[in-house]
């Protein structure tokens, strides 16, 4: 568990395994669905697993909320596959999952933090992420942006 401020609630976050694929392709599909994710197959979710972060759920099995990290190498992470499920939004899993989520970036040695959306940025930015330029992301990661989605790139100097 991630240790939070007292006015926080605690929220389980713990890394994903394999057992979770399943699920975490499950939750996105709803933010697939309104565009707020790209769709991926749930072959995605088998082969990059160890990315996740998983915020638990009521229900065993459920994920309430899901965050990918990966190190891009050169002092950089992205976040990806940000989502938290309809019914538990509102109750501090995004916030608990972004302290995790910072937490393995920092492990990574990660000097900056990126992130794109297409929708609101307000959670990004209250977590002290300001919009960038996508030429100062990593470049490869940069270029998978799908440019028509009009996503905006965020990034986070740690």
């Amino acid at each position: 568990m991630i240790p939070v401020a007292a006015d926080l609630p605690v929220v389980p976050v713990r890394p994903a395994h394999l057992g979770d694929a399943h699920a975490l392709f499950a939750l996105s599909r709803t933010f697939v669905a309104s565009g707020e994710l790209r769709p991926r197959p749930l072959g995605h979710y088998l082969a990059s697993v160890g990315e996740f972060l998983l915020a638990e759920g009521i229900t065993p099995g459920t994920p309430a909320g899901c965050v990918a990290v990966r190190d891009e190498g050169a002092g950089a992470a992205v976040l990806h596959n940000f989502c938290v499920a309809h019914g538990s939004q509102g109750k501090g899993i995004g916030s608990a999952l972004f302290r995790a989520a910072l937490a393995r970036a920092r492990r990574y040695s990660a000097a900056r933090v990126f992130t794109a959306t297409t929708g609101s940025a307000v959670l990004f930015v209250r977590h002290g992420f300001v919009p960038v330029a996508p030429e100062q992301a990593p470049a490869a990661w940069a270029a998978a942006l799908d440019p028509a989605r009009g996503s905006q790139v965020y990034a986070l100097t740690l």
